[in-house]
């Protein structure tokens, strides 16, 4: 009977998950000898493979010395932490990398807490030794000290290290002595470190769905662990939720594993096995599929609640339905209640406005890749300002959600970073070097603070400035934070922009559009260079006469517009405006595109503040 080791790699964005996986499977004998291979493989979704991110947590199995390795490579964003989350409850063992530099960042504490509550024993792999600005033993007291923060027990902080390039194919016990030469140890350490699974194979039947897929020709594909019992093709199943209610009745008609990052077919799987079934029709993540004369659910942690939400509603612009094939509130409804069924960090729910839904989610890099996904698939929408989701406590005081903010800044641009996180409520707890000539920040802040603020921070930091975010505690309301400073240039006519006209308008500030774009009355065309709102008429040609000079029209040279990304317009808009979004362009608009109901709503907010 073939052994068992069910593991997750874990890290904070960007440390090399997902080029160790490639890694692995290279040598484990997953491919042939001449086959060509992708980098960055288990990142098979096209804005991840843009982005050089992980969204979404991928399985694939290995073999390694007759031993089973079934394998989950894990977002390493915190905005895509109910996908670590949900995985965990898989795995038997982690495998946590760190940055030899760097050394541990907000997501691996994140990570971190979430595997040592279950339990988990981690192996620690200090990656990217090669570096030159490598921290190797300060990295390795700095990663003891999180263990013994989070309260690890005596077994886990006797944690195993390894020292890798993952890009390179290597790791070694010790960093001196040891060839560097392949992955053998970190394949040994893993059989022996990590338990087989704790399984009981002669019950009955009993799976938990932790990740959900959707098929053309099979349809709902569950994927999750076997905790108990054999599964075989075509057998009677049924769908218990977590208050152990029967949810369907129905058959398993496909049952697959994993080969690399294909997918192969099986005809039975017992306890221990990481799989996806096809087959039922309403089972969904978190749900157990079981034999019929099992009646109790298996009980897994529940996934910390989103922090975040927009507004996400049909686009009634001008420009409506030019550009998109998915534009009514029933098709964006439908795609919206789908995602928030197998992403359980969504929250999906219908407001008063029958054309409009909210979304909430863990921040602004998880609702902007929902909506680029809706975007390239072909869909119109408009996207309200991200607003954080607040709580009352049981004195009925409200309570806002505060996150640890973690910046690694050039010396130069310490002062900047700190007094512009003080203007937004953040408060420092921690700063000391962090190698390589920058400083390390920690600061907790509300998460209102942050908003807008990462194009912010990179222009402050000239692009040299990473910063980390996790959510820490929902705490009292700290008042209200200064948000945009200047005002913007709204277009007052409809038709196309002209070279003659946008020049002149230069020196009220920056513009967004270019020459010969669309625009119409209420849409955003720049930023002004004070702080009040400025109408323009940014499509007025110049007059054509016998005494103008043939040919200066072409001598014009306008200042390239400034670029509008998803991610930079979702943070940028104020609360009286919308983000237009379709598969061609990303505009910005004021939400009452007449100018006398615009003037009618700033007035009576005028009278309410009074």
């Amino acid at each position: 009977m073939t052994e068992r080791r069910n593991i997750a790699i874990i890290a904070h964005v960007d440390h090399g998950k997902t080029t160790l996986v490639d890694a692995l499977l290279r040598q484990s004998g997953t491919f042939r000898a001449n086959q060509q291979v992708a980098e960055r493989l288990m990142d098979s979704n096209d804005l991840e493979k843009e982005r050089g991110i992980t969204i979404l947590a991928k399985c694939t199995t290995i073999y390694y010395d007759d031993v089973k390795l079934n394998i989950v490579d894990t977002p390493g964003h915190a905005d895509f932490g109910g996908e670590v989350e949900r995985v965990l409850s898989m795995v038997d063992g982690v495998v946590m990398l760190v940055d030899s530099s760097e050394g541990p960042m907000p997501q691996t504490k994140f990570v971190l807490t979430k595997a040592l509550a279950k339990g988990l024993k981690p192996i620690v792999v200090i990656n990217k030794v090669d570096r030159s600005d490598a921290r190797i033993s300060e990295v390795l007291d700095e990663i003891f000290d999180l263990f013994v923060a989070l309260d690890a027990n005596d077994e886990q902080l006797d944690f195993p290290v390894l020292y890798a390039v993952g890009r390179d194919g290597w790791a070694v016990n010790d960093l001196e002595k040891d060839e560097h030469k392949n992955l053998d140890p970190l394949f040994k350490k893993i059989i022996a470190h990590v338990p087989a699974p704790n399984v009981d194979k002669t019950a009955p039947f009993s799976f938990l769905s932790t990740l959900l897929d959707v098929d053309p020709y099979l349809g709902r594909i569950l994927i999750g662990k076997i905790y108990s019992g054999v599964i075989k093709t075509n057998s009677p199943a049924k769908v218990l939720n977590l208050k152990n209610e029967t949810v369907e009745n129905g058959r398993i008609s496909k049952i697959m594993g994993f080969h690399g990052v294909d997918r192969i077919a099986m005809d039975e799987a017992e306890a221990g096995d990481i799989v996806c079934i096809a087959g039922l029709v309403t089972g969904s993540v978190a749900d157990t599929v079981c034999d019929p004369q099992v009646n109790e659910a298996i009980q897994t942690t529940p996934v910390d609640p989103p922090t975040m939400a927009v507004t996400i509603s049909v686009n009634d612009s001008p420009l409506a339905g030019t550009e998109g094939s998915k534009v009514t509130s029933r098709m964006i409804r439908d795609r919206l209640f789908a995602e928030g069924e197998k992403n359980v960090a969504i929250r999906v729910s219908e407001t008063g406005g029958k054309d409009a839904f909210e979304v909430g989610g863990r921040g602004e890099l998880q609702l902007g890749v929902l909506i680029e996904n809706m975007r390239r698939e072909g869909f119109e929408l408009s996207v309200s300002r991200p607003r954080v989701l607040f709580e009352k406590d049981e004195n009925g005081k409200l309570l806002e959600p505060y996150e640890e903010v973690q910046a690694d800044v050039d010396e130069p641009y310490t002062g900047i970073v700190v007094e512009k996180m003080s203007k937004r409520k953040g408060e420092m707890t921690e700063m000391k070097p962090s190698g390589g000539g920058k400083i390390r920040m920690k600061f907790i802040m509300p998460s209102r603070g942050l908003i807008g603020y990462q194009s912010e921070f990179l222009t402050d930091t000239r692009g040299t400035g990473i910063m980390s975010r996790l959510f820490h505690s929902y705490g009292p309301h700290k008042g209200d934070i200064e948000g945009r400073t200047k005002g913007v240039l709204i277009s007052m006519e409809t038709g196309e922009t002209t070279s003659y006209c946008l020049a002149a308008l230069e020196e009220r500030g920056d513009l967004f559009v270019g020459n010969v774009t669309k625009v119409y009355p209420g849409m955003i065309i720049g930023e002004h260079s004070r702080d009040n709102d400025l109408e323009v008429n940014p499509i007025r040609a110049k007059a054509l006469t016998n005494f103008r000079v043939s040919g200066k029209e072409d001598q014009i040279r306008l200042t390239p517009p400034r670029a509008i990304t998803l991610e930079y317009a979702i943070s940028y808009i104020g609360n009286d405006e919308l983000m237009e979004v379709t598969p061609k362009s990303i505009r910005l608009r004021k939400k009452e595109l007449d100018p006398n109901e615009r003037k009618k709503a700033e007035r009576s907010k005028d009278r309410v503040a009074s």
